[in-house]
C-alpha cells in the first residue's frame, strides 16, 4: 500500500485538490443568496431602503383605521363639522359597531373561493354575513374592506368576490362551477 502512494502522490494530491475545489464551488461560490451588511455609520445619512422602510411599515389596515374620520372643517379649527357638533368633537367619535349577525345566522362564505376561516372571521367582525352583502358591494364599498383586509388585501377583486357572490346568491350553481370551478 505504501509503495502504491508513493508511485501515485501526485495524483492524490491533485485529486484531493480538484475535491476541495469542488466543495467550495458548491457550498460557497454557487450560492444565489448574498447577505450584505450595511454599516450603520454609513447608512446614517441615507435614507432608509424601500424593502427596509415596508417591513418596519405598521399593516395598512391599521394606519387606516387609526386616522380620524374626514370632517367638514379643516383640522386644528373651532368650525362646525356640519352635524352641530365641532370639528374636534366629530374626530374623537368612535366609528360605529358592526351590523349584528343575521338571525339565520348568515350564508357560508367559505363557498366563495379566495375566502377560508379566518376570512370568514375578518368579514363577520366587519359585519359581513351573506352572499347579498358581498354581491351588494360597489367599488367604495371594495376599496372600505379591502383595506381592512390587512394581508388578505386585494383578494375581493382578485378573486373576483362580487361576482361569486351573485351567483351563490341566486343559487345558479351551473353558471357559478361554469365560471368559477365546483365548490368544496
Amino acid at each position: 500500500m505504501a509503495e502504491i502512494v508513493q508511485a501515485n502522490w501526485f495524483l492524490i494530491l491533485a485529486a484531493l485538490v480538484i475535491g476541495l475545489l469542488v466543495a467550495w464551488w458548491i457550498f460557497v461560490v454557487s450560492r444565489r443568496t448574498r447577505v450584505q451588511l450595511e454599516d450603520k455609520e454609513e447608512s446614517e445619512g441615507k435614507p432608509a431602503r424601500r424593502n427596509q422602510a415596508l417591513i418596519d411599515a405598521p399593516p395598512a389596515a391599521r394606519q387606516e383605521a387609526d386616522l380620524p374620520p374626514p370632517s367638514a372643517a379643516p383640522l386644528g379649527t373651532d368650525a362646525e363639522a356640519g352635524d352641530g357638533t365641532p370639528a374636534a368633537a366629530a374626530l374623537q367619535t368612535p366609528p360605529p359597531p358592526p351590523a349584528p349577525a343575521p338571525a339565520s345566522g348568515g350564508d357560508d362564505l367559505s363557498r366563495i373561493k379566495g375566502v377560508g376561516p379566518k376570512l370568514v372571521t375578518l368579514l363577520a367582525e366587519l359585519g359581513v354575513h351573506s352572499f347579498a352583502d358581498i354581491a351588494a358591494w360597489s367599488d367604495a364599498d371594495i376599496d372600505r374592506v379591502d383595506a381592512q383586509l390587512g394581508r388578505f388585501q386585494g383578494r375581493i377583486r382578485r378573486d373576483n368576490w362580487v361576482d361569486q357572490a351573485k351567483m351563490l346568491q341566486a343559487g345558479d350553481m351551473a353558471a357559478y362551477e361554469a365560471t368559477f370551478g365546483r365548490t368544496s
